[in-house]
């Protein structure tokens, strides 16, 4: 099971908890983790990555031990800490403003 942890305000949309678990058959990649959430979340569609490029939202970063991945492809393979359980998959809006 993969563990991936939301930020509040998708928590709140989702009416889940901070952590949720996945099941990604391999290979196990942020797409993939992405593609099961939506599935599983259909009103997070949209929020964490465009519907129709696929491509991550501007403000919302992804980060697996400890390290930003949000820049890497999303077919790569996550670290296998994450793909483990061991660590979560986090997902971060970022905060803007002055």
């Amino acid at each position: 099971m993969i563990r991936v942890m939301l930020p509040h305000h998708l928590q709140t949309l989702a009416r889940t908890e901070a952590e949720v678990m996945l099941k990604v058959t391999a290979p196990v990649t942020l797409a993939s983790v992405l593609d099961e959430l939506e599935w599983q979340y259909p009103m997070l569609r949209g929020t964490v990555r465009d519907q129709v490029t696929g491509r991550r939202r501007a403000r919302v970063r992804f980060f697996a031990c400890e390290q930003d991945i949000s820049l890497e492809k999303p077919e790569k393979e996550l670290p296998g800490q994450i793909r483990q359980g061991e660590e979560p998959l986090m997902i971060v809006g970022a905060i803007s403003g002055g």
